[in-house]
């Protein structure tokens, strides 16, 4: 056969595009209580619990037990993606990329949620009449925080500055000490996020006999979500320590924790313009906002990154 055979070799291209592995949908949304929301602010009222009296006399006189009330505002933020699809290009490809730009478009938008409501977890709130006054996830009466080996850290802590360790069932036990101390509600649903690291460490510090292992086992193959009453969610998403490179802050907490307010749903559009070629434009837009109301239902630890 001819030497110059190779110049009628043909190249095959494939007719579809492979979008790459990445966090397609919101795996924090269904954690939290959703409230409709109008305009760019909104408060979210509370009431603490109260204590009832002891009758010393008979016909005394009626006690006022005041009933106490606060707030935390709720402010949204607005989010955008946009990308073009030049015409001309079409024209040179087997393939249209449109539907593909939409489907990564709109995944960016549901990890924006989680990473809103993660910032919740961890971050500031705001009370007070007007939402003036800022609330530290470590202030005394909001979220309580496990220490690195697994104590439970002083009421008012910041993050804990030691040395980190992988999770372990203990400390998983201790998270749920706290919110039991806390006195959640049980009939709530509790969640663990953390890291896939940390669900391997707990699988390798399950004895492996124990009755533990099984389940930890099932629960890192993705066959089970719930472990010593939590659901677990695996999240890439989650915030390094400030304070300790290395670290990863990780979050025990329960169902209603986080109110989250999507004023606009992820919406798509898909427009020609004239004034670029008749470009075809993919553009999503998102507004939500989320805050911490009640910070005793969530419990901080900082664990190994990796």
């Amino acid at each position: 056969m001819s030497v110059q055979i190779p110049v009628a070799f043909v190249d095959q291209y494939k007719g579809n595009i492979l979008l790459l592995s990445q966090q397609k949908t919101s795996k924090l949304r269904q954690c939290c209580r959703m409230e409709p929301m109008t305009g760019d602010a909104m408060y979210v009222e509370r009431i603490g619990s109260t204590s009832m009296q002891l009758i010393a006399d008979r016909h005394g006189d009626t006690p006022q037990i005041d009933t106490p009330h606060s707030r935390r505002k709720l402010t949204t933020a607005d989010y955008n993606w946009s990308d073009k699809i030049d015409k001309l290009d079409k024209l040179k490809m087997l393939i249209d990329p449109q539907s593909t730009y939409v489907q990564n478009a709109v995944a960016a938008a549901n990890r924006t949620i989680d990473d809103v409501i993660i910032t919740a977890l961890g971050g500031p709130a705001y009370g007070g009449h007007a939402g003036g006054t800022t609330v530290n996830n470590y202030d005394v009466g909001e979220c309580r925080l496990v220490e690195s080996d697994g104590t439970i850290a002083t009421a008012g802590s910041d993050w804990s500055n030691t040395t980190e360790t992988g999770l372990t069932i203990a400390k998983v036990l201790t998270c749920k000490q706290l919110l039991d101390d806390a006195e959640i509600d049980g009939s709530r649903q509790r969640y663990f996020v953390t890291n896939p690291y940390n669900i391997n460490q707990l699988l390798n510090t399950t004895e492996i006999k124990s009755s533990d292992y099984n389940t930890v086992k099932a629960l890192a193959q993705g066959q089970i979500d719930t472990f010593c009453g939590f659901r677990f969610i695996m999240s890439t998403r989650l915030a390094a320590d400030d304070t300790d490179t290395g670290a990863t802050k990780c979050y025990a907490f329960a169902q209603d924790a986080i109110v989250l307010s999507i004023a606009e749903e992820p919406t798509v559009e898909i427009d020609r313009l004239p004034t670029k070629n008749y470009t075809t434009q993919v553009y999503v837009e998102l507004s939500l906002g989320a805050t911490r109301v009640e910070g005793p239902a969530v419990v901080g630890i900082t664990l190994d990154t990796v």
